[in-house]
């Protein structure tokens, strides 16, 4: 942290709300709104597809400096996850919210850029590990501050977190402090955690980035994570770092969007050692 001062803080006094008013439709009928920073390529080499945590959204300060900075590095799509700011629907905290992002990556795609990397902050984190894991079609993947496991209630934060989703009085505040939406149906079935299926996302590279200060979730769960995924991963466990975009610096930001042309690197170098030798 700078001079006391998040990246959020810099957004909120220096960034206006730009490109906004695009929405996608998703394979089950929600409009998410969406905004596209070019980069700093024109031929639309890289693009970075930012997936907000939980009552984040795209007029937040915390989302605006992840992709303020993210943009210095590669093309930038940030989007409203259901139920939150200009999107529809209701929040399903982590399940549904996969095909959010698949919509978003699918017009990523359709803008042109070649390599993609999806990065999550909080339940975006795990949203992004669950697509990554069990739809594809990205080149590497960045999760921040994701939770491993579902039911998690042992900090307080996350009781409160619970108390929203799950009772009248919750969801009503945040639905009027947040403009965050949250479905009242609960889970059918329970989706498979970030812990269950992050080992199915190997070969795409996979880079863990939380804090020993994670208010949220302690350390137990990016070391969770590592365990469970497969080549290539790398885990960034950083000394003094809090929760999620609101915690994150501009130094932060710039190290990740340096590191993103790495990670599509290495994965296609893990598929070049994957083919087979001619003549084996």
């Amino acid at each position: 942290m700078v001079g006391g001062c998040t990246a959020g803080d810099a957004a909120l006094s220096s960034c206006g709300l730009q490109n906004i008013g695009v929405h996608l439709t998703t394979q089950d009928g929600e409009r998410i709104a969406i905004r596209h920073v070019d980069g700093p390529d024109p031929d639309r080499g890289l693009g970075v597809v930012v997936a907000h945590g939980f009552t984040g959204s795209l007029d937040k300060p915390g989302v605006r400096a992840v992709v303020d900075a993210l943009g210095r590095h590669a093309g930038v799509i940030a989007f409203d996850f259901r139920g939150h700011g200009r999107s529809s629907g209701h929040s399903t905290l982590g399940d549904k919210e996969v095909l959010d992002v698949d919509a978003v990556v699918a017009h990523a795609r359709s803008l042109g850029y070649r390599d993609l990397v999806t990065c999550g902050w909080s339940m975006g984190a795990s949203v992004v590990l669950r697509h990554a894991a069990l739809v594809g079609g990205i080149d590497a993947v960045v999760s921040v501050s994701a939770v491993s496991r579902w039911f998690y209630r042992d900090t307080k934060p996350m009781r409160r977190v619970h108390w929203a989703a799950e009772t009248r009085p919750g969801r009503w505040i945040a639905r009027r402090a947040f403009q965050t939406r949250i479905s009242p149906h609960g889970w059918a079935q329970v989706p498979e955690s970030p812990v269950e299926v992050v080992g199915r996302i190997a070969p795409i590279p996979l880079l863990i980035v939380h804090g020993d200060r994670d208010h949220y979730f302690p350390v137990e769960h990016p070391e969770a994570l590592y365990a469970a995924a497969g080549d290539p991963k790398e885990l960034w466990l950083l000394e003094g770092f809090g929760h999620a975009e609101s915690a994150a610096t501009p130094e932060l930001l710039d190290r990740i969007g340096a590191h993103l042309p790495v990670l599509v690197a290495r994965g296609r170098s893990s598929a070049a050692d994957a083919r087979p030798v001619e003549g084996a």
